[in-house]
């Protein structure tokens, strides 16, 4: 363990940042341009591990455990998050025969 803390600080925080910062944008990008209801949970899932990347690196570098825990919980949120939302995605393609977002305008009154 000592040996991973030591290539995490070994590279420079601003490189963390920026992988960071691509990660969250890539995702971003992917949940405003996209129609497919998959694709849009996996972009909601790249901009949480974009998070969970600085709440790591900071960590280590502050010498804080306190970021790796909420990590863990970052973690659960989004597993959490994919149950419902899978099973969202179910039952609209169980009624509409379509996972596209487009399509659950007919789910209106």
């Amino acid at each position: 363990m000592e040996k991973f803390f030591n290539i995490v600080q070994s590279v420079p925080l601003n490189h963390y940042i920026l992988l960071s910062c691509i990660l969250f944008s890539i995702g971003v990008i992917g949940v405003l341009t996209r129609r497919n209801a998959i694709v849009i949970f996996m972009s909601v899932e790249l901009m949480l591990n974009a998070v969970n990347l600085l709440l790591a690196v900071f960590s280590v570098f502050r010498n804080d455990p306190s970021g790796q825990v909420f990590v863990f919980f970052v973690m659960a949120l989004a597993a959490a998050e994919v149950a419902v939302g899978l099973a969202i995605i179910v039952m609209v393609y169980r009624n509409t025969s379509s996972i596209d977002i487009n399509v659950l305008n007919k789910l209106k009154w």
